[in-house]
């Protein structure tokens, strides 16, 4: 006889139900395995590598995106702008020109015209 889509996937979430039965059981075994050799060889969380790093919680928290308040070395202060439009658009002259910049050179404009004095 042959099986419908729904029997199988009937079939496949009964299959994930025993599975995780069976998991559970055996990860109890293997904490319990390892709590052993813990106390049998008195070992620390840093001797397991598990130990809270430098600028980590210590409750295995998160790092901060912001770092530890240190400057990071080669990270620069944004470019101060040396073209600007009549629009307030500006451009730090480093990288690829703005369009409203290549736009306005375009049309005969030259790169002197938007120069910050």
């Amino acid at each position: 006889m042959k099986k419908s889509y729904a029997q199988v996937v009937e079939q496949i979430e009964t299959l994930k139900v025993e599975a995780e039965k069976l998991r559970r059981a055996e990860v109890a075994g293997v904490i319990e395995r390892i709590r052993g050799a813990i106390k049998a060889y008195n070992l620390s969380a840093a001797d397991l590598g598990l130990a809270a790093k430098p600028g980590r919680k210590a409750k295995g928290g998160v790092p901060s995106p912001f770092g530890n308040g240190k400057a990071r070395k080669g990270t620069k202060a944004p470019a101060t702008p040396k073209y600007r439009n009549d629009s307030g658009g500006t451009w730090g002259g480093i990288g690829k020109r703005p369009q409203w910049l290549r736009d306005a050179l375009a049309a005969g404009k030259q790169l002197s015209d938007f120069a910050v004095k």
